[in-house]
């Protein structure tokens, strides 16, 4: 697969804004959680943008607001940025604040597009499963975050090991956009890398970790779409690709959706066999029984009962 190593400095002008954009939040104690987007929906809808709520009615909930309500700075900062959109007689911004870990995550505001860069309750689960898993780690020298999106994972393994060269890969360039403006205002070095799945040139990793989209028949969003196998396939694929690539001990961190059809976990047992085929340990868990229930709506699902939040660890020898 093809894959190019980007600059990792923020572009000038719209970046810059960015990164003024997140500080200017952070000294105002901007907090906010993403929850899935039929929360979401309902509750921004609500009420209108209020003062007294104004930035997590901006950049959380995403809300319309007037144009007075914003004050000059702010609307300087989300001009240059090139975030405004009319709404109506309103504006509304096309990006999202949300935080993690205590570190401030821009992402994009509600959208269909297809380089929409997501951040959600999987986000939030992902980023707590790396720091449990990686509490006792070995050293860590080089560490991958495939489909980094807004830099979730890849920002949890920069704080957690601050000697490794921890990369970034991703097929859309808005996310490693996005993904460095979110390492640099955290004060972490992430080397954002264009690629599908594991970035070529690089012979091993001592650690590589994925939260890879899992739902199936989305018309092939990008953050969404999981492919075959009601939508493990991409994971499973990654799982692949990313094991020969393993340094001595070295670990491959999953964090994905498990369609369980009869009481049978497709992808526990598939990984289980990639792992006893390299040589490697499995260690699997549900982190979330049933998530995504709706789904099981859509007619690709008609034959799965529920769908579980794993967390898998695959140690190589």
């Amino acid at each position: 697969m093809t894959s190019h190593a980007l600059d990792p400095g923020p572009r000038a002008g719209p970046d810059s804004a960015l990164l003024g954009l997140l500080s200017l939040l952070t000294r105002a104690g901007y907090a906010f959680v993403t929850p899935n987007p039929s929360t979401h929906g309902f509750v921004a809808r609500r009420m209108p943008a209020r003062d007294d709520t104004l930035l997590r009615d901006i950049f959380g909930w995403c809300r319309p607001f007037r144009e007075d309500q914003a004050g000059d700075a702010l609307l300087e900062l989300m001009t240059d940025a090139g975030i405004l959109e009319t709404a109506g007689p309103n504006l509304r911004t096309t990006v999202r604040v949300s935080t993690v870990d205590g570190r401030q995550f821009l992402h994009s505001a509600p959208t269909n597009r297809d380089d929409a860069v997501f951040l959600g309750p999987d986000s939030y689960r992902y980023a707590r499963f790396l720091r449990q898993t990686l509490g006792n780690a070995p050293l860590i020298r080089r560490a991958l975050d495939i489909g980094v999106g807004a830099g979730v994972g890849a920002l949890t393994l920069a704080a957690a090991s601050s000697q490794a060269e921890v990369i970034g890969s991703d097929v859309n360039p808005e996310a490693l956009r996005l993904t460095t403006v979110n390492a640099r205002h955290a004060g972490l070095r992430v080397t954002p890398v264009l690629a599908s799945g594991v970035p070529d040139g690089i012979e091993r990793f001592d650690l590589v970790v994925a939260n890879p989209p899992f739902i199936a028949g989305d018309g092939g969003r990008t953050y969404r779409d999981g492919g075959d196998l009601h939508g493990a396939a991409l994971a499973l694929d990654w799982v692949r690709a990313s094991l020969p690539r393993l340094a001595p001990n070295g670990r491959f961190i999953l964090y994905t959706g498990a369609p369980i059809i009869e009481g049978r976990d497709v992808v526990r047992d598939t990984l289980a066999d990639l792992a006893e085929t390299q040589g490697m340990a499995l260690s699997y868990e549900e982190i979330d029984p049933d998530i995504f229930g709706r789904t099981l709506r859509n007619p690709a699902y008609r034959d799965v009962e529920r769908i579980a939040a794993i967390g898998a660890v695959i140690t190589a020898p």
